[in-house]
């Protein structure tokens, strides 16, 4: 993945590049880009394995099991452990632990062995999934489950265009990043408002913001291949910060679809 000329990915932008050039810059970029993708998707699976542990070891539908006082939840009543994680402080701990675990893994990852970067960002994604939890209790699940293919499918087509394009996406970055910005302001104030009306400006402003961003990121991480001359562990670790950009693109694409697709349980 790294055996070949520097100086051809290293050149300025518009360089043309000999054909045995970009051959080779391809086939670097091709497995690149897969490590990328495969650390994500495996990111996603921890998460999702770990929301659906957590909503069965929450859930029972034996009321002698339940929790007291009896809290009905969809699929039954909360058991104790799901009643501690989701109805007493505890869970903003449970909303809070991944926040910390991304800052840490973003501020100590050039200084992590590869190894430990990749325990980190697996420890990451099951805390995010430990959070997400609580949408098996909201959402039901024929609609979750039709959500993430929906999810899915426009993450693929979106990450593709991104990956294939000539248009230089880099202009389009520090307005999605404004857009990112203005979507956490406005969460934060409608916690305290509890609008409707502004929870799906939110939501629909969401879904746009991290459509652009999931084409951008995946245009940077090729450009930042193909000029970055990055090697050994320094790529290894490129890979899994890129990986976590596009797992957060794909989750955020996902939370902001279900909450204008998803039905919520009766």
């Amino acid at each position: 993945m790294s055996d070949f000329d520097r100086n051809a990915a290293t050149a300025q932008y518009g360089r043309r590049l000999s054909p045995a050039e970009a051959a080779v810059v391809d086939q670097g970029l091709r497995a690149y880009m897969l490590r990328i993708y495969n650390y994500m998707v495996l990111g996603l699976a921890i998460t999702g394995l770990a929301a659906l542990g957590i909503y069965m070891l929450s859930v029972t539908g034996d009321a002698a099991l339940a929790a007291k006082p009896l809290t009905r939840v969809s699929g039954g009543y909360l058991t104790q452990f799901g009643f501690t994680l989701f109805r007493t402080p505890l869970v903003y701990a449970v909303i809070f632990m991944p926040l910390a675990a991304v800052f840490f893994l973003s501020y100590r990852i050039n200084s992590m062995r590869p190894a430990t970067a990749q325990i980190t960002f697996w420890i990451y994604a099951a805390l995010v999934g430990i959070s997400l939890g609580s949408i098996f209790l909201v959402y039901t699940h024929t609609s979750i489950v039709r959500v993430f293919f929906i999810t899915a499918a426009s993450f693929g087509a979106l990450s593709l265009w991104g990956y294939t394009t000539q248009r230089d996406l880099t202009g389009m970055g520090s307005f999605l990043v404004m857009g990112l910005f203005g979507i956490i302001i406005a969460s934060l104030v409608n916690i305290f408002l509890g609008s409707s009306m502004l929870q799906w400006v939110i939501s629909v402003v969401g879904v746009l913001v991290f459509a652009g961003l999931t084409a951008y990121d995946t245009q940077r991480l090729k450009n930042e291949y193909i000029y970055g001359a990055m090697e050994g562990d320094v790529m290894e670790r490129s890979a899994i910060m890129g990986a976590l950009s596009l797992y957060l693109d794909f989750l955020n694409l996902f939370t902001m679809l279900l909450q204008l697709m998803g039905q919520r349980e009766e």
